[in-house]
């Protein structure tokens, strides 16, 4: 047994310091040109282990399980999910469906900034609320490549984009891990987030396009913008408040992509913004005239037997709407729980389940940590998504030999990726077991009146950390519930904005990053895409944290939305 040590140097200040250095080596390096993301994570790692052993004496062992922990739970369910998208996207393009899709999407609208928002803001929503965990950065990521996006703006975009929903990502899996450890009211949770991220899903659409043409070139789309963003966060505000965590992503993504769809069939901006640049049609807008009567050079045949122009673009959406079907249904509760109760072995790490104990101030009363690794293999995610690529395998009548041959391939082209991500997840958990992520929280625990501002960036700060928001609700909600009451201010309020604030912290996370450039397929450029997306990530974060704190002090905001 071995109780986490908060104050390792006897004084505060340095044993912040110190526990800051694993986060400060990671992104400092990825941040550095020339540095691949597998050593800047392993560095890292040395970083954390040496930390958690060196300075705050956690045994060597146990130490090593953790990053072991972290390292399984990267490869399975994250690195399996972004396999399997990779591997369904490469069998659609090697068939020429993804350039039909293209051609599709082209039909809505060949304006590049609406396609941008129907994608990555209304489409990548739905998949966050349906799975969570880096599956909507990988479809969106590939899917703004097919559409002829760079790979910075393909990646650097989604990652903007994939905030607003996070919250109740995965059928509402962060508001329930923050409701079983703070012991709140789980109806009162997600009415408070769905009290704060709402004004979110409107500024972020328009922040998003803004990020990609510049402010004149959305102002020229913002009836368009405005339309999403409404159309997203009406339904978040609701859902969330008269229903519950469960549904609200599905929802809101739903009525946002055909409110967003039936508004482009009515408008159009003045001026077109192609693929070679703003006011020009672009080679997107070509392929889409050349669909309408014979293939356009050098693109991929159609599968055996699509030879209309109809049939072709029909068959361009099967593999998405397959994805989109199967992956929400393996997200419902009734659903896993019966896969679970046939596939999920629960194994216990041995010397470190519950040998690990929080302590206060960060907890109420000392309690262990629980480590058990869940082989859910058939309610997993990704394997909806392998089932999703062989259901199109079978339309598009590839053979066995070739399904063989085209996944090996994604295995390699992958390969370095997963490492990578196994390499980040085992640095969160060491911070985690280790008890430095709690070192960090007790920071921003000391800083009075102004906590409920710095209290939403430690949420940030812990999805920034552990790559997720279900895991920075469990790492932080507690320590929120115990310095609200310190403070003076309302627990409910403090628990949600940390899984509010969280979210802004998604889009710089290293897990999130690696995914984005593995699914766009710009292996080795994360520093690139960290850099581009940092400013947006702190930005957005301080406006949340300028948001709670009206909603904490400021009446009639206060009085309207902390109830």
């Amino acid at each position: 047994m071995w109780n986490q040590i908060y104050d390792p140097l006897h004084s505060p200040v340095f044993s912040t310091l110190i526990a800051a250095l694993p986060l400060v080596v990671l992104l400092g390096l990825l941040a550095r040109h020339g540095v691949r993301a597998h050593y800047a994570a392993l560095l890292g790692l040395a970083a954390a282990l040496a930390v958690a052993i060196a300075v705050q004496g956690m045994p060597t062992g146990m130490a090593l399980r953790a990053a072991a922990f972290g390292a399984a739970y990267g490869l399975f369910p994250i690195g399996w999910i972004v396999l399997n998208v990779l591997f369904l996207h490469a069998l659609a393009s090697d068939r020429g469906l993804v350039d039909e899709l293209r051609v599709g999407i082209t039909r809505l609208t060949g304006d590049r900034r609406l396609q941008l928002l129907f994608v990555a803001f209304c489409f990548g929503a739905f998949f966050e609320g349906a799975a969570g965990f880096g599956t909507p950065v990988a479809v969106t990521g590939a899917l703004l490549i097919a559409l002829g996006f760079e790979p910075l703006e393909a990646s650097g975009l989604s990652l903007i984009a994939n905030t607003a929903p996070v919250a109740f990502g995965a059928l509402g899996t962060p508001i329930i891990a923050l409701q079983g450890v703070t012991g709140l009211d789980l109806n009162a949770l997600s009415a408070m987030v769905g009290r704060q991220l709402p004004l979110f899903s409107l500024i972020v659409p328009f922040w998003l396009i803004w990020a990609y043409a510049g402010f004149r070139g959305m102002l020229e789309v913002w009836p368009a913008v405005l339309v999403a963003g409404v159309s997203f966060s009406v339904p978040q505000f609701l859902v969330s408040n008269f229903h519950g965590p469960w549904l609200v992503d599905i929802v809101a993504s739903v009525v946002s992509m055909t409110s967003l769809a039936g508004f482009l069939r009515v408008w159009r901006p003045a001026r077109a913004w192609g693929g070679a640049g703003a006011g020009t049609a672009g080679p997107v807008m070509a392929d889409a005239v050349a669909s309408d009567s014979v293939p356009a050079p050098g693109r991929p045949p159609a599968p055996d037997g699509l030879t209309t122009p109809r049939a072709r673009r029909a068959m361009a959406y099967l593999p998405w709407v397959v994805l989109s079907v199967l992956v929400f249904v393996w997200g419902l509760p009734q659903v896993k729980a019966l896969l679970n109760g046939m596939s999920a072995p629960k194994i216990a790490i041995g010397g470190l389940d519950k040998a690990v104990f929080r302590v206060p101030p960060v907890v109420a009363a000392a309690a262990p940590e629980a480590a058990v690794f869940s082989l859910n293999w058939l309610s997993a995610t990704g394997t909806a998504i392998l089932l999703a690529a062989l259901v199109t395998g079978v339309a598009i009548r590839c053979r066995p030999a070739d399904l063989v041959r085209t996944y090996l391939r994604t295995i390699v082209r992958t390969g370095p990726s997963l490492i990578t991500i196994a390499a980040m997840l085992a640095l969160g958990y060491t911070a985690r077991y280790s008890g430095q992520d709690a070192i960090l929280g007790l920071a921003f625990a000391h800083t009075g009146v102004m906590y409920p501002f710095f209290g939403t960036l430690l949420g940030w700060l812990g999805v920034a950390l552990t790559g997720s928001d279900t895991s920075s609700n469990v790492l932080f909600g507690s320590l929120q519930t115990i310095t609200a009451r310190r403070v003076g201010v309302s627990e409910t309020l403090m628990a949600a904005s940390n899984s509010s604030g969280g979210v802004m912290g998604k889009m710089i996370d290293a897990q999130s990053i690696v995914v984005a450039s593995t699914a766009t397929r710009w292996y080795g450029h994360e520093s690139r895409i960290l850099r581009y997306v940092f400013r947006h990530s702190i930005a957005l974060a301080a406006l949340v944290g300028i948001w709670v704190m009206l909603q904490a002090y400021v009446w009639p905001i206060s009085a309207l939305v902390v109830r």
